[in-house]
């Protein structure tokens, strides 16, 4: 029924400091998706070191290999690679990695500006190479991992502009926090509880850049669909052609609800069947070209 966009899967599991032991195994990944029901999904390997240990792509590579053509791997490249500067050459790598079956770039999460020179040096290969780009952001620098921005996603939006041929693939807390208007800046560290008082940046930069798309996976994108059930079907139903679904899978166990709130949705003819399985996989489908 669905095709996850965003999950993390590690052979060599490693033990953190609040006792989780990261991430999900591939056996478990398996168990986990036969039990929501997720019939294919983009693996993303996590190469940037600001919180999680960094993970080499060809062990994804060599995971979804072993899935019969289930699992799509996805590159990543810290745009800090050859040289820390920004010249460095990457676009040599995109095009290493996708030689090797890779489909895309994710999940991109270096605790740097977008405007930084390097990391606008690395959207200007991904832009070359056709790839579309999954990223998590945030609100804070120097802490914690995530694409910097300011309130209002001004940076983000520099960037989607500056770079047209791009796909962007919106993700994380301080990007879903402004599905509606901030009532303090400082919400977009958190998951806002309050309904959405006014339409916020999300849906504006969609209305105006075709290359911006989203995924609703983690508490995040959860949590920006259920603040206002009624805005949800309205965000739904307008930018259909651009949603998908993913779940964020970290570690087994993990609470996983996107799936049910979609399906209840569909159920109560709030959303189409054809715009379900537009989100459930057919926008995942056209945009990798599977």
């Amino acid at each position: 029924m669905f095709l996850d966009v965003h999950a993390h899967v590690y052979r060599y599991q490693y033990p953190t400091p609040n006792g989780v032991e990261l991430f999900i195994s591939p056996a478990q990944l398996k168990e986990t998706y036969e039990r929501i029901g997720v019939d294919r999904a983009v693996l993303l390997p996590i190469v940037s070191s600001e919180e999680y240990m960094p993970q080499s792509v060809g062990e994804i590579i060599d995971i979804a290999n072993e899935s019969g053509g289930k699992w799509i791997p996805f590159c990543n490249i810290d745009p800090r690679v050859y040289y820390n500067n920004s010249d460095s050459p990457i676009g040599m790598l995109l095009e290493h990695y996708r030689k090797l079956g890779c489909r895309g770039i994710g999940e991109v999460m270096p605790n740097l500006p977008w405007r930084d020179p390097r990391f606008q040096n690395l959207l200007h290969h991904v832009e070359i190479s056709g790839f579309p780009l999954i990223f998590d952001m945030t609100g804070r620098l120097n802490s914690g991992y995530g694409i910097y921005d300011d309130p209002g996603m001004p940076q983000l939006e520099y960037s989607i502009a500056r770079h047209p041929g791009l796909t962007f693939v919106g993700h994380g807390p301080a990007f879903w926090a402004e599905i509606g208007t901030l009532r303090d800046p400082s919400d977009r560290h958190s998951y806002p509880k309050y309904g959405i008082d006014k339409e916020g940046r999300v849906a504006e930069m969609l209305r105006t850049y075709p290359n911006l798309w989203v995924e609703l996976s983690a508490g995040s994108g959860y949590n920006a669909m259920t603040r206002d059930l009624d805005y949800t079907v309205q965000f739904l139903n307008e930018f259909q052609d651009r949603v998908m679904f993913g779940t964020d899978i970290c570690y087994y166990g993990q609470e996983i609800k996107i799936g049910e709130l979609l399906i209840t949705l569909r159920d109560e003819k709030k959303l189409s069947c054809e715009t379900f399985e537009k989100i459930a996989h057919g926008n995942a489908e056209r945009l990798l070209k599977l």
